[in-house]
């Protein structure tokens, strides 16, 4: 099969000139023929045998006709000779001017012939000019953006259950696909090193103590506390005997053992009814102290210094533990199992929630215009960036995918697909050119 290669084409000059094209090194095949392509060679084959035919006709007419005229002198034979003739012409100039589009007339090299494989490179450079000019201008795609009306569309198509369902498949499907490709050891890696460097890098206090200061001024920290109390209560209440045996360590060898276990006894009763008190007084003053420190714990945590510096050693020390860090890394082992167990069970709780996200996010989209707006205006800006800034690419990729297609076997493809058309043009061209020559001899027979 004959080959050709891409003339290297200069490099336009000037500030606002495109990089250059580097000429295509080698050809790369279009495809095979398919079914649908072995139908229209088919139909293309009997197309140029009905254009042949015509023809073939129209010379065996014009020999008739000058037969009868010549010899047996049939005047009205004339007519029938030049409109036959003029067919044959204009048949004959037809298929020279369709033959001559995609290969050699007779396979006679003859000067503007095979117009085809020789400006293949200048057809797809012009296609992908016209491309770029014509479809990827951000005018265009935003306004055929605004008339599809994305976000619309989408809620309509997500908001039915059925697509919700196939969306989740295709989703769990993909991230099945992607966690399966994926090394657990890498994974783990890349989590334990970044996860520590990003907890490293952001001041653990400040948002810390933004946090405590919303807990405190929702009171959610009260059952908290109250845990905290009816702890401490079941502790004094089940310690007695610890108590008495402080006292007793603690009290002078010369007190008599009886007096030791009175005072025991007394400080246990005290420090179980002040527990008590704390437990069953919400307002009790030790409960306000409590949030007093927290309040003020909170405010350092933002403001002060030392407060901050201590809360970053603190983090320092629990996020470098080796255990940390290795909890850190056994994520990605939790993470994958969620997904694989999606990707497997149709019921899957993940699933189910992926799947009702769709559906509330759809039926969201077809009430609120807002909504609506906002996507839309996101999707036509990422469309207009992705044209301003990468049009010359995706124009490139035509004039250079069509450089590297193998000359012979590109002209045979469009030949495909658009000879049966170009076939007509030799009928149209035998009718026509034997009506014109019927004209113009009986005009001709009248004027002289």
């Amino acid at each position: 099969m004959h080959t050709s290669r891409a003339p290297e084409r200069p490099a336009p000059s000037g500030p606002s000139a495109p990089p250059h094209r580097s000429p295509a090194r080698s050809t790369v095949p279009l495809g095979d023929f398919g079914p649908g392509d072995e139908a229209k060679r088919r139909d293309l084959r009997r197309m140029k045998m009905v254009a042949t035919g015509f023809l073939v006709a129209a010379t065996i007419v014009f020999f008739v006709a000058k037969y009868l005229e010549d010899v047996q002198g049939l005047a009205w034979a004339g007519y029938v000779r030049a409109s036959a003739e003029a067919g044959m012409v204009g048949a004959l100039a037809d298929w020279f001017a369709v033959t001559a589009l995609f290969r050699h007339p007779l396979r006679i090299p003859i000067p503007h012939t095979a117009i085809i494989p020789r400006k293949k490179d200048m057809i797809g450079d012009s296609l992908g000019d016209f491309v770029g000019e014509n479809f990827l201008s951000e005018t265009v795609i935003r306004d055929k953006l605004d008339r599809v009306g994305i976000s619309s569309r989408v809620g309509t198509w997500i908001a039915q259950t059925e697509n919700a369902d196939r969306v989740t498949a295709e989703l769990t499907a993909a991230a099945r696909g992607i966690v399966t490709v994926l090394r657990d050891e890498d994974v783990q890696k890349v989590l334990e090193t970044v996860v520590v460097r990003k907890l490293l890098e952001v001041p653990v206090g400040p948002p810390l103590g933004k946090a405590l200061e919303g807990v405190l001024a929702d009171g959610a920290h009260k059952r908290l506390v109250d845990l905290v109390c009816d702890r401490a209560y079941d502790w004094v209440a089940d310690n007695q005997e610890m108590v008495l045996r402080v006292v007793h360590e603690r009290a002078p060898s010369w007190t008599p053992r009886f007096v030791d276990e009175m005072v025991a006894d007394k400080l246990f009763d005290e420090v179980r009814g002040f527990a008590w008190n704390v437990k069953n007084d919400p307002e009790h003053p030790l409960r306000h102290a409590v949030d007093r420190y927290l309040s003020e714990f909170a405010t350092d945590l933002q403001s002060d210094p030392a407060t901050i510096e201590r809360a970053e050693q603190v983090k320092r020390q629990v996020v470098e533990h080796p255990e940390v860090q290795h909890f850190i890394g056994r994520a990605w082992t939790v993470v994958k199992s969620m997904v694989l167990d999606a990707a497997e069970d149709p019921t899957n709780e993940l699933r189910l929630r992926v799947r009702d996200g769709l559906l509330a996010l759809g039926r969201r989209l077809e009430r609120d215009d807002e909504l609506r707006g906002k996507i839309d205006g996101w999707v036509a800006d990422a469309a207009g960036y992705v044209v301003r800034h990468y049009r010359h690419e995706i124009t490139t990729l035509i004039t250079e995918t069509v450089a590297r297609w193998d000359a012979e076997e590109t002209s045979k493809k469009i030949e495909l697909q658009v000879g049966r058309d170009l076939q007509w043009i030799r009928i149209n061209g035998t009718v026509v050119g034997a009506l014109a020559g019927l004209v113009i001899y009986t005009v001709s027979e009248l004027i002289i």
